[in-house]
């Protein structure tokens, strides 16, 4: 028996052999959906992919060449479809205006109570004040050894001239970015809100 076909009319006789032969056209039409859905897979997976720039797409148009897409030619590529954010879509369905809290694109649950949020501000203030006056304190070292371009020759730079101008430029760009550094800690202060008791 064990060649022989499962559907096979003289593997079954009398009252069986109408049931076994519907079950045997089941499978067969079962298993030549199967086969036709692989073969369409394969056959939608096989066509072209393009790179148009940084966007890969299987429809580059027209003229692809005029767009300046590339056949991608062999290996694997996977596609992964983005999704487009939610917050975009929320202003234009709730119809709010920008202002008001529902259009700030947060959800009820990320949102902050005044309270922390002012809690939060106070604690941003005070470490980018402390910072402020540690930047403060580099700047100044930084111009007293600059000293306006003539810091004192050190041994090494009484009779090598290139090596003292390139300290004298070192010491420069220090001055430059201790000062870019004080000037960014003064922007941020400036975007956060007042403290109580300061006015703007």
């Amino acid at each position: 028996m064990a060649g022989r076909p499962a559907c096979r009319p003289a593997a079954f006789s009398g009252i069986l052999w109408p049931m076994v032969k519907q079950r045997c056209r089941v499978g067969a039409v079962v298993l030549a959906v199967a086969l036709a859905g692989a073969a369409l897979t394969a056959a939608a997976q096989g066509g072209k992919i393009w790179r148009c720039g940084n966007e890969y797409t299987n429809n580059p148009g027209p003229d692809p060449a005029a767009r300046g897409c590339r056949e991608v030619l062999g290996g694997n590529l996977t596609i992964v479809e983005g999704t487009r954010p939610a917050a975009a879509s929320a202003p234009a369905a709730g119809g709010g205006a920008a202002g008001s809290p529902a259009g700030n694109g947060r959800t009820a649950a990320e949102r902050v109570a005044p309270d922390q949020q002012r809690q939060r501000d106070l604690e941003a203030r005070r470490i980018l004040e402390q910072e402020l006056r540690r930047a403060q304190e580099r700047l100044e070292q930084a111009r007293a050894d600059y000293a306006g371009g003539q810091p004192p020759r050190l041994a090494n730079e009484r009779t090598d001239g290139p090596r003292y101008q390139a300290r004298v430029e070192e010491l420069r760009a220090r001055v430059e970015r201790a000062e870019a550094d004080v000037a960014a800690l003064q922007r941020e202060l400036a975007r956060l809100p007042p403290a109580p008791g300061e006015g703007r």
